[in-house]
């Protein structure tokens, strides 16, 4: 007994763009997309080009627990069982209100068994972070987060409100801890994003470009200059400090 998937990893227009035997995760992409009408052929052309094109992920559960954004499953192959990981009705209250306060979707359905799982297609970039290589903790900017296996999920506050909701920032943000695999769904790819590792120093952003740091890290929302006036005057106003020792990735374009 057993189940192939046919004209999927055989495909001629699929591509392997990234893999994690690990925790037996690929991601694929369509080369082109074959189902236009003439008019948008041209369009097409270009976005081929340019590497803007339909990705998807493909999981084989062999027996791990994964735990999914709400409403990105769009095939379950094999011996798979779902749960909402809600325990009562002030369970749901929770999650809803930590998905409210984070930007994500508070419920996240949990996948095990020992078949396939794929999700939806995205034309946004899938970002898989081992992390073992965060020191084990990790957190997040709003609306990144898409998958994991072997971690815990939990809201992490920003130590310092003050001025948090001006600076684009929400009050919380969501953290991932343990020894697992995360995959993270962003506009910009992996080859655009830039590391910078702290040392007991400070890095300061104006704006919010941070799509993840270490949970090592002291991230406040400050002003740029010790008053409100000064900070008017040099037309930056509030930045997003990071504090520490730890690493931030981010997009400088």
């Amino acid at each position: 007994m057993g189940t192939n998937i046919l004209n999927l990893l055989d495909n001629r227009n699929v591509e392997i763009i990234a893999e994690n035997d690990q925790a037996g995760v690929t991601v694929i992409k369509m080369i082109r997309d074959l189902s236009l009408s003439k008019a948008e052929v041209m369009t097409e052309y270009y976005a081929s080009k340019m590497d803007v094109c339909k990705r998807q992920v493909i999981i084989s559960l062999n027996n791990n627990k994964w735990t999914v954004s709400a409403g990105a499953m769009q095939v379950m192959v094999g011996n798979v069982s779902v749960e909402t990981g809600v325990k009562s009705a002030g369970d749901l209250m929770r999650k809803a209100f930590g998905g409210a306060v984070t930007g994500e979707r508070g419920i996240k359905p949990e996948y095990t068994g020992d078949g396939v799982l794929i999700l939806e297609p995205t034309y946004k970039h899938i970002i898989i972070e081992d992390i073992r290589e965060w020191g084990g903790a990790m957190v997040m900017n709003d609306g990144y987060y898409y998958a994991s296996v072997g971690l815990d999920l939990k809201t992490t506050p920003i130590n310092s409100v003050s001025g948090a909701l001006l600076g684009g920032e929400g009050l919380f943000n969501l953290g991932v801890h343990g020894n697992g695999i995360c995959l993270m769904e962003s506009l910009r790819p992996r080859e655009e994003l830039v590391t910078i590792e702290l040392d007991n120093d400070v890095l300061k952003i104006d704006g919010n470009y941070a799509v993840c740091w270490s949970s090592s890290l002291n991230f406040t929302v400050e002003r740029t200059t010790k008053t409100l006036v000064g900070s008017a005057a040099s037309g930056e106003g509030l930045v997003n400090v990071y504090r520490g020792t730890g690493k931030v990735m981010m997009a400088l374009v």
